[in-house]
Formats: C-alpha cells, structure tokens, sequence
C-alpha cells in the first residue's frame, strides 16, 4: 500500500501518515498528527496538531478536527464537521492582551469506534460520541453520547438506536432491538445498548 498527497496538501513532516491513507487538495495535517491506515482526509480538511486517528477513517471535505481530538478506528466525519477545542474561547486575556498558547489548555473530543458525524454538525470538546453512534447533519453535540445512539438537534438529543449498519433498530421485544439490513440482535439496559452477543459475555 502506499500513501497519497495531492501536491496542494500542506502536511508536515513531523505528521505519520499511514500505509494506503490519503489527503486530498489543500487540506492541512499539523505537526505530530497521526493517522492510521486507509484513511482519507478531503479537500480542505484540517487536522490539528498531534490529533490522533484510527485506521480506515474518513474526513470529508472542510471538516476542523482541532487538537487534542482522539478518533477510534473506522470513525466518519461529514463535511464542514467542526470538532471545537477550548470550552471557553477568548481571543483576549481579562487584561486585554492577545492570548497565546499559554493562557488556555486545550480539551478535546473522543469519537469512538465506528461512530458518524453528520455534515456541519459540531462537538463542543470535551465530549466522547460513543460507538456506532450517528450524530444527525446540523446537530450540537454537549454532552456525552451513547454508543449505538443517534441524536440531532440544537442540543443534540437521542432519537433512536442505530445498529453497525447505521440504520435504525426496530423493537422486537422487550428491550431487544433488531437491525433491519443485517439482523444483528441488540438488547437495551438501563439506557445503553449492546450487541447481544456482547450483554450475553457480561452476564
């Protein structure tokens, strides 16, 4: 496998880009970002300093991925996504003085496995999108989000649960869920969902 930067690419050399991934036009990968294998970072896209991404990983066009953001293997970023970094952004210091590196401590979001950020949907850091959720086009992410959950909205709030294809999951009794396209079985407790084969080793 081999690597692919279009010549528009800014990505700096301290940047570990890996085997069979790809940047595309004008997009910027900062120093000491690490992304994994097969993954794909579109037109415009920027990733943050020392950013950290999986393998198999998708970033679509005009998405801000701002350090100290952590992607999980095969996490999807739609376009003009926002990842933000600073919970309480200043461009100045109390005393009127520009701010610089040193007057904030940068926090960061947590996408977990295979999990999907719909087109300019922003996460307001520090937040973690859990596994194989779906965060809607549009939406607000400012608090934490199950995994298997799709949320929308301004703030974003659960809808449904979706299952690893990304549809949603039709009840099938009481606390189980099914997914319609693969017929993998889920069983809910307590508000968090599991694939059954997952709450059957816990038990």
């Amino acid at each position: 496998m081999t690597t692919r930067i279009a010549p528009s690419a800014d990505v700096d050399e301290r940047a570990q880009i890996g085997d069979g991934s790809s940047v595309w036009h004008l997009a910027q990968v900062r120093e000491n970002a690490v992304l994994g294998e097969n993954c794909i970072v579109g037109r415009g896209a920027y990733i943050g300093t020392g950013v950290r991404m999986g393998d198999n990983c998708k970033i679509q066009n005009y998405a801000l991925v701002y350090e100290p953001a952590s992607l999980e293997d095969g996490v999807f970023i739609g376009p003009a996504v926002v990842l933000t970094n600073d919970y309480f952004p200043r461009a100045v210091n109390p005393d009127g003085t520009p701010k610089s590196g040193h007057d904030w401590e940068p926090v960061g979001v947590t996408l977990k496995e295979g999990c999907s950020l719909g087109a300019r949907s922003t996460c307001v850091a520090p937040v973690t999108v859990g596994r194989w959720a779906t965060v809607a086009a549009g939406a607000v992410v400012v608090k934490d989000v199950p995994d298997f959950s799709l949320v929308a909205g301004v703030p974003a709030r659960h809808l449904k649960w979706v299952g690893k294809a990304g549809v949603p999951l039709l009840a099938v009794g009481d606390g189980e869920w099914k997914c319609p396209n693969t017929g993998e079985l889920y069983i809910e407790t307590d508000g968090r969902l599991r694939p059954a084969d997952e709450a059957q080793e816990e038990n």
